[in-house]
């Protein structure tokens, strides 16, 4: 594989969890559109995603939950006893038409992408990221768990070590009650302290493979930078893995109303940036969370130009500027009513730096000392 290849399909474009809910909006379409639009999606770098067949899905998801999570699509209903056991028909993963279809889709990207990187190279799938699913219930928007999937896919096709990287606002709960304790995975979150899912802590080591970092509200563009450089990249040094999956969430930007983080989209670049520069043999960039549309889908399109070396310029040509523009935000929160010029024109934002904040400091040296941050795993 000679250029990063992006997995991604239309179902994206016409599924919505409901006019209420934060994943009404469109996002890995905005995505598909933009980059098109900048002439950074060529067809032969696109690949149309394929969608899991349920036994594919058990290699961690119970069958159970599978034919669950199908039945639930077919009746568009389901039993209390359905709702709990399994989460589903919840307000945060409700009932809707491609409830099965959808995340089977984004399941079979990140199945499919372990085995393209069986050689090596570079795959984005921004539908994927749907950290918080568990093997027998949905959770957190999450109804399959893809990431886990993706690791899972990769050490079948070859790969031996793997890191998972986790930037999401939100603790990556369903990943790591799945690979806790793997001394082959390294497992690294940043994420908002007292966010739900209200799990990792820093003291959560989860068997020894994991290094969980919660943050403060408001992290900067300046503390982010630290975490990479004190953190993420050292522990990737250290532990050498042939295969890094990153969850590139897109909710830790100062614009999403599902935390309280003021992060600006070039935190999320210079991060993909730096784990490319990194030479690992394979890299898979997933996305995740991100409930505005103009700021998730200019910060994934902005991960896609930089994986590909792509110059992000100044001002947006008027072809994808249009796409922008055509964007809605049906019931939003009181930050999209008006959205800010900058928001159809541009795609980068400008930077967010601050003060590197004292808890900061002392968490990363914290964590600085464990062995899984000297790529020391007990088996």
């Amino acid at each position: 594989m000679t250029s990063p290849l992006f997995l991604g399909s239309e179902i994206y474009r016409g599924s919505s969890y409901g006019g209420w809910h934060p994943l009404r909006v469109p996002r890995v379409s905005t995505v598909m559109d933009l980059s098109r639009a900048m002439g950074w999606l060529p067809a032969g770098q696109y690949r149309t995603s394929p969608r899991a067949k349920p036994k594919a899905l058990t290699i961690w998801h119970t069958p159970d939950y599978v034919a669950a999570l199908e039945r639930a699509e077919a009746e568009q209903a389901v039993t209390d006893p359905v709702r709990d056991r399994h989460g589903l028909g919840t307000n945060a993963n409700p009932i809707y038409p491609e409830m099965f279809r959808r995340p089977a889709t984004a399941a079979g990207a990140s199945l499919l992408a372990g085995e393209l990187l069986a050689q090596g190279g570079t795959i984005y799938h921004p539908g994927g990221g749907t950290h918080h699913g568990f093997p027998d219930r949905a959770g957190g928007f999450c109804y399959l768990n893809d990431p886990v999937l993706s690791i899972l896919s990769l050490r079948r096709a070859g790969a031996a070590r793997i890191a998972y990287v986790d930037i999401d606002a939100h603790h990556m709960d369903g990943v790591q009650h799945g690979l806790a304790g793997d001394p082959q995975t390294l497992l690294i979150s940043v994420h908002e302290e007292r966010r739900w899912p209200f799990t990792g802590p820093i003291e959560d080591d989860g068997g020894g493979n994991c290094l969980n970092l919660p943050v403060l509200r408001g992290l900067n563009d300046t503390e982010m930078a630290a975490i990479r450089d004190r953190l993420i990249l050292p522990a990737l040094v250290a532990f050498a893995p042939d295969a890094i999956v990153l969850q590139c969430g897109a909710d830790a930007v100062t614009e999403d109303p599902l935390s309280r983080l003021t992060l600006s989209n070039n935190a999320h670049w210079d991060i993909v940036a730096a784990l490319k520069a990194l030479g690992c043999p394979r890299l898979l960039v997933l996305g995740g969370g991100g409930y505005n549309p103009w700021s998730v889908g200019r910060l994934w399109t902005g991960v896609w130009a930089t994986l590909n070396g792509h110059e992000i310029p100044e001002r947006l040509p008027e072809a994808a500027e249009q796409v922008l523009r055509a964007l809605r935000w049906d019931n939003p929160p009181k930050l999209g009513r008006n959205p800010p010029e900058d928001w159809f024109t541009t795609l980068r934002d400008a930077p967010r730096p601050g003060p590197i904040r004292p808890e900061i400091a002392e968490r990363l040296a914290h964590l600085a000392l464990r062995p899984a941050a000297r790529g020391q795993i007990p088996e």
